[in-house]
């Protein structure tokens, strides 16, 4: 499993006695374990200045420690670098179900009457009906999924390439930021570098049939070259913009890049 370069550090003695102790001031669970993951040499040199006697003095210097992450990875991507592909043999199946809520609970969205909005920096703001984003030229690619929490799984994912469908609709390609709308209530946003990188892609089918409930249908955003909470399913909303728009996760203290 390939990770993002900013969750290993190579002083696991340090990092593991920091990670304890932020650990005792960070109540969330769920941000809790993602901290520890996430902490770094960087982020120890600002804890560093920290007394840690306070919750306050510690989500300070989380939050500029996340800021600083989400810098560094920004400057290291790479536009044109490809993510491993795998052959179908190598599939995970079943590939997992992930989200905030249980599997009983993934939206139902109606197929007949599904619009993709479109808004923000955008030439053609039309509505886009499912039929006619799969009408589009699509592709497929086999690529693994990387948990925060861990775990990875190899799925194939077919679509249009994301790229393609901002240049159609006339996207500000200038613009800062990419952000989405979600059926579940989730949101999230990504860089435009990353929403014009060549695997980044809206996907329609999963294992080459239309994308299961389970799997974010009607559509998701599948970036094999982001951490998987970057990857909103049941998209219902696309907009293009040059004021940060957060995230679900990243509003509560998850890096916004989330990726390499």
């Amino acid at each position: 499993m390939k990770h993002s370069p900013w969750l290993v550090g190579n002083k696991d003695i340090i990092l593991k006695d920091a990670r304890t102790e932020v650990s005792r001031h960070v109540e969330q669970p769920a941000r809790r374990a993602f901290l520890q993951r996430s902490l770094t040499l960087g982020g120890l040199s600002l804890l560093s200045g920290c007394s840690l006697v306070d919750e306050n003095s510690v989500e300070t210097a989380l939050m500029a420690m996340s800021r600083f992450n989400d810098k560094a990875q920004a400057w290291l991507f790479d536009p044109n670098r490809l993510a491993p592909t795998y052959p179908d043999s190598m599939i995970t199946r079943p590939f997992p179900f992930n989200a905030f809520y249980g599997e009983d609970e993934a939206p139902v969205v109606d197929e007949a009457g599904y619009q993709l909005e479109i808004t923000g920096l955008v030439a053609d703001r039309k509505k886009w009906s499912l039929a006619e984003l799969r009408a589009l030229p699509q592709t497929d690619q086999v690529t693994r999924h990387i948990c925060v929490e861990g775990w990875s799984a190899i799925g194939k994912w077919g679509g249009v390439p994301f790229a393609d469908f901002l240049r159609r609709i006339g996207a500000d390609l200038s613009a800062k930021y990419v952000g989405f709308k979600c059926a579940d209530d989730y949101y999230t946003s990504i860089d435009m570098p990353t929403a014009l990188h060549p695997q980044t892609l809206l996907t329609l089918t999963y294992d080459s049939r239309p994308l299961p409930t389970k799997y974010g249908f009607p559509m998701k955003l599948r970036m094999p070259t982001k951490l998987g909470y970057k990857n909103p399913k049941h998209i219902q909303a696309i907009f293009v913009t040059n004021t940060y728009p957060g995230g679900y996760w990243e509003d509560q203290g998850y890096n916004w890049f989330g990726g390499s």
